[in-house]
């Protein structure tokens, strides 16, 4: 059943008259295409006025507004969303005016207009439950209660009453009594084509979250992809693999497993560099007065030998033990002036973040191969190549460096060790 044919649209080329003979428009056609023409103009100013006035009235309104919602609805541009009823709006009045055009075509304009309106409206609504969960997820009670789960059931819930009610409008058939029709259907639909379907809902979810983009780098060791996306289509997911090999994932797995997606890492402008230092136990101990003296002359070392010392020296004054004996005094060791070298180091360097991002030089648990300083720190280049160069030569530096301080990297022996230890021995 048409959606108009309770009131029909008026033909008006009588009412027009005066005014095409004043322009001198005689013909039928030549009417018709001005008519159309002058309704197209006045929906686009309609469009217009709601966009770049109405609108800019709203945001200014919004930012002086001391409430968080009228914030939220702007954020997920719900008020740029329904700026689409005005056209619409226009063309379901508007071509009643337009002469000598047959009223199914009318009514056919008419069900275009409240399609688009349907469109608007599921558009609107799915913003304004996209806002719901901002304002919700602003309160603590969401970190144990979250809802954003129920409202992507919601939003698919409209998004499939939005969409038959826009079909049934085009078709001109009654909105409940097209999905009555097609609900018979729909256990033999969904037998048919269930791989289609799982990844019909896959591709709305990676859209609507956000999940993954042509170009997002991600692995899934599962099915033994690490490199670019580079497709995504309805059923699969190509992904080129830094081997120059191609991987082709369903697209429903990437909602059924779990995938490791690198986009956020280039967009916050580091990399992380993750690597540790293991220090042979049996090299570490106390600094001696010379070394302290000779550390004092490294431009890096400077500052926190000094304040250290000054620190120590007065913190031993007041103690009543023997001073003598190393367990009654504090001391500097190597391994921990070693930590303040490298923390200094990485901080006097460009191309390392020293604010914003974690920067941490720890020790680790000691284990059966030394004990390991870990450095836990982001590179401001995350290029792949120059993100290695840039650690290769931290790493160079500080494994040159770590004798200076009379310690030892940890390494397993090797075939020269047993051999310098057998001509020993002989």
């Amino acid at each position: 059943m048409s959606t108009t044919a309770e009131a029909p649209l008026p033909s008006t080329p009588t009412a027009l008259a005066p005014l095409w003979d004043s322009l001198g428009i005689t013909t039928d056609w030549a009417q018709t295409a001005v008519a159309f023409c002058a309704l197209l103009t006045v929906a686009l100013i309609a469009l217009f006025i709601c966009r770049r006035v109405l609108l800019v009235l709203v945001r200014r309104a919004v930012k002086k507004s001391k409430t968080k919602w009228d914030d939220a609805l702007l954020t997920h541009k719900f008020f740029t969303k329904l700026c689409l009823l005005a056209p619409a709006v226009v063309f379901q009045f508007g071509i009643a005016f337009v002469p000598h055009i047959s009223l199914a075509a009318k009514e056919h304009v008419v069900d275009i207009a409240l399609g688009l309106m349907a469109l608007t409206a599921l558009l609107a609504i799915n913003a304004f439950l996209s806002a719901v969960n901002t304002i919700y997820s602003s309160y603590e009670s969401s970190k144990r209660r979250p809802i954003k789960g129920y409202l992507q059931i919601l939003k698919i819930f409209v998004s499939v009453l939005g969409i038959v009610f826009i079909i049934a409008t085009l078709a001109q058939q009654d909105p409940w009594g097209f999905l009555t029709a097609i609900g018979g259907m729909g256990v033999v639909l969904m037998l048919v084509f269930k791989d289609t379907i799982l990844s019909l809902v896959a591709s709305i979810q990676l859209t609507s979250n956000n999940m993954v983009q042509v170009g997002d780098w991600i692995e899934m060791p599962q099915f033994h992809a690490d490199g670019d996306v580079i497709d995504i289509a309805l059923h699969t997911v190509k992904v080129q693999n830094w081997d120059k090999t191609i991987t082709t994932i369903p697209t429903h797995k990437l909602i059924e497993t779990s995938f490791k997606n690198w986009r956020s890492m280039p967009e916050s402008g580091g990399r992380r560099i993750k690597r540790s230092l293991v220090i042979d136990m049996n090299t570490i101990r106390f600094l001696t007065e010379e070394e302290i003296q000779r550390f004092q002359k490294f431009e890096l070392l400077a500052q926190y030998i000094n304040g250290k010392s000054d620190e120590i020296h007065t913190d031993n004054k007041q103690r009543t033990g023997d001073l003598d004996l190393a367990a009654n005094k504090r001391q500097l060791t190597n391994i921990g002036t070693l930590r303040a070298y490298i923390e200094s180091y990485l901080h006097d360097r460009a191309d390392i973040h020293d604010e914003g991002l974690t920067f941490l030089i720890r020790q680790l648990q000691s284990e059966s191969t030394g004990v390991p300083i870990e450095i836990y720190v982001f590179c401001t280049n995350t290029d792949w190549v120059a993100y290695e160069g840039i650690q290769s030569d931290i790493f160079d530096h500080l494994l040159a460096m770590v004798p200076e301080f009379g310690l030892r990297i940890f390494q397993e022996p090797s075939g020269s060790d047993f051999s310098s230890f057998t001509n020993g021995t002989a």
